[in-house]
């Protein structure tokens, strides 16, 4: 969008806030945080509820209590949700277009999800595209971004993380949280097939072991045990923090040295894949092989720390949705319960990323992810047999773990304790109820 000159800038303010404006967003004046509270809004096909009377009070401390009484402002404001880009990327489209006004039914049909459900209802009755080939590999130059991707068909109570925002808050919770839905939905699908008996291709297990083999399994090494009664500082947990974040991204150097194919690439070509990976394979690495120390001992931990009410409330909207969706990821693998083969398949995936800037051998980095994509399909179909979607399912988690690595980077530092605490706190307590 266009910016307002910065001479007449200090002067305007949000429309939806009262925040100081920055620019025209969607069409009207408003701020960083309500611009991008719109656009994910849409994007995500969030349908949010008001535990109130849906006339809740919009400042700039207070903006973050209640999300459907900013959405029912943007939209009332003029707003414009067609202005924003379908692929999710930054910028919008049609830049003349000012605000616009639309009907009161127009702007329940979108609060309500009835207009979202109309559009899947649409997408879902022209077909859908094949997500399970490298011909639509997860990678970011052709899979839709995962907030384009997300439905409103599902949402989940997280009881543990409103306990903790009740605890800390000292407010009221919605009934529900608008959470991240169901991202591996595959209704456009035809029928399957009975599942049939079939052996491993000797090749997909050989190099499959050699992918285990090259992974450090070993439990982390950081010390993570803290003596009870100890109340944790927000400087002694994000300097743990940074102690796992050094002991993994070894273990990932370390790694690349055992791969099968490591003396296909150059080393310039392998510095330039982990520099832009090297996040995304820790996550990665964290909600799977190594899920039962960070969800259980990192989170005893975490759970000494105590924010204070500024950190609380200078909490960004970028941190949030960065929460909403490492919970959601985290329920995915945990019901999957991926396998060391799978990990090992899904890691070296990832990546061999042909799209990354800077590259010598792209040609060749797309021959190996195509070699590893059939394999763990390979593995997968004949370690699962009745779990048909199961390829699938693995795959589509890796754009939302580039997804979510892209997005932390742009949480501030002193913000990351806060994050793991929700985090950890979330899982762990809607794990235990289980």
């Amino acid at each position: 969008m266009f910016s307002v000159p910065d001479d007449r800038a200090e002067q305007r303010t949000c429309l939806i806030c009262g925040d100081r404006a920055t620019g025209l967003h969607y069409g009207i004046i408003s701020c960083e945080g309500c611009k991008g509270f719109f656009k994910r809004s849409i994007c995500n096909k969030r349908v949010y509820r008001c535990s109130r009377d849906k006339n809740c009070v919009m400042s700039r401390k207070q903006r973050n209590r209640c999300q459907y009484c900013r959405l029912l402002k943007c939209l009332q404001m003029g707003m414009n949700r067609k202005a924003i880009r379908e692929d999710g990327m930054p910028g919008g489209r049609n830049k003349s277009i000012g605000p616009v006004q639309i009907s009161e039914e127009e702007i329940e049909r979108i609060m309500s999800g009835q207009e979202f459900e109309e559009e899947a209802n649409h997408w879902s009755n022209h077909g859908d595209s094949d997500h399970s080939s490298p011909g639509n590999r997860a990678s970011e130059s052709n899979q839709p971004s995962p907030g384009s991707t997300l439905s409103s068909s599902r949402s989940v109570e997280l009881n543990g993380f409103m306990a903790f925002r009740e605890q800390y808050m000292g407010m009221s919770v919605p009934p529900h949280y608008q959470y991240i839905p169901h991202l591996f939905s595959y209704s456009g699908h035809s029928p399957l097939l009975p599942p049939q008996a079939r052996s491993l291709d000797p090749q997909s297990y050989s190099l499959i072991h050699q992918l285990v083999s090259a992974e450090d399994l070993e439990p982390l090494g950081t010390p993570m045990l803290i003596e009870d009664g100890y109340a944790v500082t927000q400087a002694e947990l994000f300097a743990l923090l940074c102690r796992l974040a050094d002991e993994l991204l070894f273990r990932q150097i370390a790694w690349i040295k055992k791969l099968p194919f490591f003396c296909e690439l150059s080393i310039k070509d392998y510095t330039c894949l982990l520099s832009s990976t090297w996040q995304e394979l820790i996550l990665l690495s964290s909600l799977t092989v190594y899920s039962k120390q960070i969800f259980g001992e990192l989170a005893d931990v975490t759970a000494k720390y105590s924010p204070s009410d500024e950190e609380l409330h200078r909490f960004s909207d970028e941190g949030m949705e960065v929460i909403e969706r490492l919970i959601y990821l985290y329920h995915k693998f945990h019901q999957l319960k991926v396998s060391n083969e799978e990990y090992a398949c899904m890691k070296a995936i990832n990546f061999l990323n042909q799209d990354i800037r800077g590259l010598t051998s792209a040609s060749q980095l797309e021959q190996l992810n195509k070699r590893y994509w059939y394999i763990c399909q390979d593995f997968t179909e004949y370690k699962y047999t009745h779990q048909p979607n199961r390829f699938p399912d693995l795959m589509m988690c890796l754009p939302e773990i580039r997804y979510i690595a892209g997005k932390m980077v742009n949480v501030p530092l002193e913000q990351l304790p806060l994050l793991f605490k929700v985090v950890l706190h979330s899982c762990k307590t809607s794990v235990g109820k289980e």
